[in-house]
This record gives C-alpha cells, structure tokens and sequence, in this order.
C-alpha cells in the first residue's frame, strides 16, 4: 500500500484484513489476519488467494478457492459479499470465520478488493467490518482524499438538500496545467508525489462544510456548501492560489504546478452529470485561455 496511515490504521483493527488486485494476488496482509491464521505477512504477501494456503471451505464441506470463491465473484461483478467459510489455520485446525467483501474502485474500474474476516461473528462486529470497508472503498490510495464515488453520491445528496431546503452549492472541476509533461520529465513517481502534494494543500483551502476529492488521474472534484456566485469564485480562486504557491522540493529538484478551475451553481433539476458537464466547458475555457484560471 502507497500510503502509511492507512497501514497503521489497518493494523490496529482488531478484524483480519487483507487485499487483492484483480488476478486475485495478496497485496496485504495486517497484523490481525496474522493473528487469526497463524500465517505472518512475509508467507503470504506475494502468493494468490487460490494457492490454497488457507484453503477456505463452506459449511457443506465445499473447498471455495476455486469453486464458489465469494473474492472472485466480487472481482468479477463489483457486489459486496458477506459468507461463513472454515479457513485453515497454520497448525491444521480449521477456524470459522464470518468474511466480507468489497471491491476497491477507481476511475470506475475494479482494481482489486477488500476481504476482512473475523472469529467473532456476532452480528455487531459483521456490520462494523461492513461499515468499515466501506469507508475504505470511498478513498483514494494515494492521495487519501475522497475518491469518485464518494464525490457523486455526496454531490446525489447536495442536489437533494437544494430541491427540498433552497441551499446553493457549487461544483468545481479542477486539472493539473501541464501534468503530463511533469510525468514526462520528471517520472511517474514524481507526479504521484506533486498529486500528494496537493492534496494536502486542498485540505487547507476548503471549510469543514466543503470538500474536494479526486475525480480520477490530474482532475479533482471540490463542492463548496451554501455559496453564491461571488463567494464561489472566491472560493475557487484561494484553491488555484494556493496551488500555485505550493512547491515539491526534493534534493534535484523543485517543481511548482497550477491549476485551472472550471466551476458551476446548482440551478433547479441539475443532476450530477449536468454539473460536471458545465464546470468542465468551463474548465475548457479557461485551458484555451492561458490555463491558472478559474472561470463559472
């Protein structure tokens, strides 16, 4: 995993958890899944679930890692799964176990999944590994802000708080000026590290009522609570400022980006589409015209 708080937080669940990409290769493994299986990280990072390691079997006796296997159904159909299965722990015994799914999303293509498992499988404990995961499938890795998903649902809910309660927001589409050729220049490695960089300088920028996410690749999503047409530019202006004040230094060299912004006011009966459609004309305006603007 890219980012070390994620692991430290997924360390300290008291649940097993861990992650495949989508040839179903384990890509982590925490300290409770040690726990519970007897397998430390370093037996099992590396290996495919359908290795057998843990040779997972249902009630009825029926071995699931290639036949059945509710991880490969997810991958395959982007449904969360809960089941009972009977996994093999180290010293031979078997260990029931109360497992759930989820699917790990972005740019609207499965890159892998969420399994957590655990030898309590009272109904409390299930629905806060649920809760939990979702959670997880609603961030992006690298950046940890708010990943596509969670943008459009929670923008689904804003355009229901205007049609029932009269309280505008804005939505603002943002891009990297020039991104590619920071990729191009400087490597892939580096343009990960300008995309961290600014998120955190995002989070600085925005209130508690507001939040900006990643949409996918150099683009970012910001939704701006309760604001008129003026309080939006000037809000937008502060992120591309911001941005354009931010610096990744590094022991070669400094690299500073900007950023044009296209937004737009929620009018009556907008869906999340229509939003995105005008910030992004808009967002094309400001690229055609000298680029480290904002325009609505």
């Amino acid at each position: 995993m890219k980012n070390d708080f994620y692991v430290k937080v997924l360390n300290g669940v008291k649940d097993g958890i861990y992650f495949v990409d989508t040839k179903r290769k384990i890509t982590f493994w925490n300290k409770s899944a040690e726990d519970i299986t007897g397998y430390k990280s370093e037996e099992i990072l590396g290996n495919f679930c359908y290795d057998n390691i843990l040779d997972h079997v249902d009630q009825g006796g029926c071995h699931l890692c290639h036949n059945g296997c509710p991880l490969q159904k997810t991958l395959n159909d982007g449904i969360e799964r809960t089941a009972i299965v009977y996994l093999r722990h180290k010293a031979g015994h078997r260990v029931e176990t109360k497992i759930s799914v989820v699917p790990i999303v972005e740019n609207d293509q499965i890159i892998g999944a969420v399994e957590t498992f655990t030898d309590d499988i009272s109904v409390v404990t299930a629905n806060k590994n649920i809760e939990s995961l979702k959670t997880l499938a609603y961030y992006d890795v690298l950046t940890g802000l708010p990943n596509r998903r969670f943008i459009e649902e929670q923008v689904k809910l804003k355009i229901v708080e205007f049609e029932k309660l009269n309280i505008n927001f804005g939505f603002a589409l943002i891009d990297i000026d020039w991104f590619k050729h920071v990729n191009d220049d400087y490597g892939h490695d580096t343009g990960d590290e300008v995309l961290k960089l600014l998120a955190k300088a995002f989070k600085k920028t925005v209130r508690g009522t507001d939040f900006i996410g990643r949409w996918g690749g150099e683009e970012f999503v910001a939704v701006f609570s309760d604001v008129n047409r003026e309080s939006l530019i000037t809000a937008m202006e502060r992120v591309r400022v911001m941005i354009e004040a931010s610096v990744l230094n590094t022991e070669e060299f400094s690299i500073q980006v900007t950023v044009s912004i296209g937004g737009a006011l929620v009018n009556n009966e907008d869906t999340v589409e229509d939003l995105l459609h005008r910030s992004d004309q808009n967002l094309y305006y400001c690229k055609s015209n000298g680029r480290n603007q904002v325009k609505i």
